[in-house]
């Protein structure tokens, strides 16, 4: 049977990529660099490979036997032409059905974060492809952000007022699987990845709120407060911070307020709602 190759496969969304593909029994590689939080996270129904953009010496293992491939952009790598050399290689083995890419909701008419480059050189690579464009994750909220809901009550964002269809992880994860299981459908072709609704952050602080049973605040910084937060205060990686600050600067031009049906067409069921994912993750918070 030929495999399908899932880069970053314990990360939000790979992990639920593999977890519906090993549903439907499908041979899978769980690509990444830490191999034991793959076998913890799918015992033996995975095969396991190292893999790193950037080490052209861990591109052909990973893609030995692959006829389709899911491609997700590793949070600190900021530049786009780091893909290059892979979707170089893909190209030479000339035998890729498919690649999906885990793009980002109005990406096509934005080119400053290294999603819309990414996605150029796929389409002009001539292998097949399918871009998974979702809007904000629900996770972000129970992940990068949690640390200020939990100890000081506030989701501290750069968001100003605009409305975000934030999308659960989850959702997006079996969508690509379903993609990744029936390729030919699915071939050089974008979808949109919503929830049901576009709220603003205000208005998801109100359902935390309500659902965790504590006061949960609304602090929308400045772009420029928020960057030097992250990196001063947070720690984190300033290429890391600079992509956050891009997709919560395209937040604040209505990028993300689109509610798409695209899942609802391919999946034949509505997305979760923000609601849900708050009552189903109260523990992170």
């Amino acid at each position: 049977m030929s495999k399908i190759l899932v880069t970053g496969a314990t990360g939000n969304v790979g992990k639920y990529v593999t977890e519906y593909l090993l549903e439907q029994d499908q041979s899978v590689k769980a690509a990444g660099m830490h191999e034991e939080k793959a076998r913890a996270l799918f015992g033996s129904g995975a095969e396991y490979c190292r893999f790193d953009f950037g080490k052209p010496e861990t591109f052909e293992n990973a893609l030995q036997d692959v006829d389709r491939v899911f491609i997700m952009r590793p949070p600190q790598m900021g530049n786009p032409e780091d893909f290059r050399p892979f979707i170089e290689v893909m190209k030479k083995q000339n035998n890729i059905k498919l690649v999906v890419f885990l793009s980002l909701i109005g990406i096509e008419k934005n080119p400053a974060p290294p999603h819309h480059k990414i996605e150029k050189m796929l389409r002009e690579s001539g292998i097949p492809w399918c871009f998974v464009r979702p809007s904000f994750f629900m996770q972000n909220l129970s992940g990068i952000h949690a640390f200020e809901i939990k100890h000081f009550n506030r989701i501290v964002i750069p968001a100003g007022k605009a409305l975000t269809s934030f999308v659960d992880a989850k959702d997006i994860g079996e969508m690509s699987a379903r993609i990744l299981v029936e390729p030919a459908g699915h071939r050089n072709k974008a979808y949109d990845l919503t929830g049901p609704e576009a709220l603003s952050y205000k208005e998801a602080a109100e359902i935390m709120s309500r659902e965790l049973k504590k006061e949960i605040a609304y602090t929308g910084i400045s772009v420029r407060a928020a960057f030097s937060y992250w990196t001063k205060v947070r720690g984190l990686e300033k290429d890391y911070a600079m992509v956050m600050c891009m997709l919560y600067l395209m937040t604040r031009m209505g990028t993300a307020r689109t509610v798409s049906e695209d899942f609802e067409k391919v999946m034949g069921k509505k997305p979760g709602s923000f609601r849900d994912f708050v009552r189903a993750n109260r523990d992170v918070w």
